[in-house]
């Protein structure tokens, strides 16, 4: 019997032009006033926020631009660093957490949305089968080039890498990969982890990333 999925009210949302997932690391240059109010809370009260790809829309409000669209699964995010420079901008840095699927969204005066949301499972831990792990040490390496050439590249520090779990894979390389929105937003969303890296691991070979070997 599983556990009922726990139901969270009017939690406030950031939509962006990009996809947060579990585990990932997001860098935030805050500046409009409807996200200037609710980081500062959510930071103060150590309480996570949500955020959601945009289906449509900008991330920031521009006159005449598309009413903004959010797309139906997102992930919980917490700050973990905020810097405040000058008046009126805070340099933000988020860790991804769990996975969540909006109900009811509504957009307050400020601009602010909130939604009530219910969490989704965490990813089970699947390990990384043989005909795939060489998606695992392309990452592997692509991550050791990164922290030799950019220390403060957003990438999870070495000591939290799950090189062996499907879902901690797919999920990097989806951060990595110059992939469309809609793309990455249907990856995150999938259930099944291992099908997640499957696809990746296409994607994989399609971009002529993947020049090694299956392991035999």
């Amino acid at each position: 019997m599983t556990d009922p999925l726990l139901t969270l009210s009017s939690l406030p949302l950031f939509p962006l032009g990009t996809v947060l997932f579990p585990g990932g690391v997001l860098p935030l240059r805050v500046f409009e006033v409807r996200y200037l109010d609710m980081i500062g809370k959510c930071h103060r009260a150590g309480a996570p926020f949500g955020v959601v790809a945009l289906a449509q829309g900008s991330e920031v409000r521009v006159a005449g631009a598309p009413d903004e669209q959010l797309e139906p699964v997102g992930t919980l995010a917490r700050v973990t660093h905020l810097e405040q420079p000058q008046a009126g901008l805070l340099l933000v840095r988020c860790q991804g957490e769990q996975r969540f699927r909006t109900g009811h969204a509504s957009r307050l005066k400020n601009g602010l949305w909130v939604a009530d949301v219910t969490l989704l499972p965490h990813d089970p831990a699947v390990a990384v089968p043989q005909h795939l792990r060489h998606a695992a040490q392309a990452l592997r390496q692509v991550h050791e080039n990164l922290r030799s050439r950019s220390p403060a590249a957003p990438i999870p520090p070495e000591a939290e890498a799950r090189y062996d779990d499907c879902a901690w894979v797919a999920n990097r390389w989806c951060e990595l990969l110059p992939l469309p929105v809609g793309i990455r937003h249907r990856l995150m969303a999938l259930d099944n982890p291992l099908l997640r890296l499957e696809l990746v691991a296409d994607l994989l070979a399609k971009t002529g990333i993947d020049s090694g070997t299956n392991d035999k």
